[in-house]
């Protein structure tokens, strides 16, 4: 899905100098030649991916998309298929709920949680995510990204308690 122009930066440049030695001496002529490189630029082609097509459609979001090497991905939520909060009152099962739709998010892309560079976290209650953040460690377990986590007063449906929004670098 890349799309590529050739960018022409000049043309080749030859300079001729004559430089004299010394009196006695005839002059030398120096060649110096400077070449300038066609650069290819590629612009690249944003690939989306819509893990719930239908409720994604009706909020009007699409849950990541890719660009380069670079990958959005939209905030996840305890959701079913049908757009109905899973685990209402259960905080921990909604924090597992999310990692789980983010973790079929990253495998759509060939990556892992290693591949994470940064992940916000929003919550309608910090005591409670504070309690679960030890399972991040299941998540990330070779390196924790950066990230903000942040107490809001409520998300999309009012029975959501947890939402995590990640950004992923995926090298060649």
């Amino acid at each position: 899905m890349k799309k590529t122009s050739i960018i022409k930066f000049g043309t080749i440049a030859i300079l001729v100098s004559i430089t004299a030695a010394g009196c006695n001496q005839p002059p030398k002529e120096k060649v110096t030649e400077k070449v300038v490189e066609i650069i290819e630029v590629e612009s690249e082609i944003p690939e989306y991916f819509l893990l719930r097509p239908a409720i994604e459609k009706a909020y009007g979001y699409s849950h990541a998309v890719r660009i380069g090497n670079d990958i959005k991905i939209s905030g996840a939520v305890s959701m079913d298929d049908e757009g109905n909060v899973t685990a209402v009152g259960n905080f921990q099962q909604q924090m597992i709920n999310c990692y789980a739709d983010l973790d079929k998010i990253l495998k759509h892309f060939g990556c892992t949680f290693n591949d994470v560079i940064v992940e916000n976290v929003f919550t309608t209650n910090m005591p409670k995510f504070l309690d679960a953040a030890v399972y991040r460690n299941e998540i990330y377990t070779k390196q924790f990204p950066t990230g903000s986590w942040l107490g809001v007063k409520e998300l999309a449906l009012p029975e959501l308690m947890i939402e995590i929004e990640l950004e992923v670098y995926k090298a060649d």
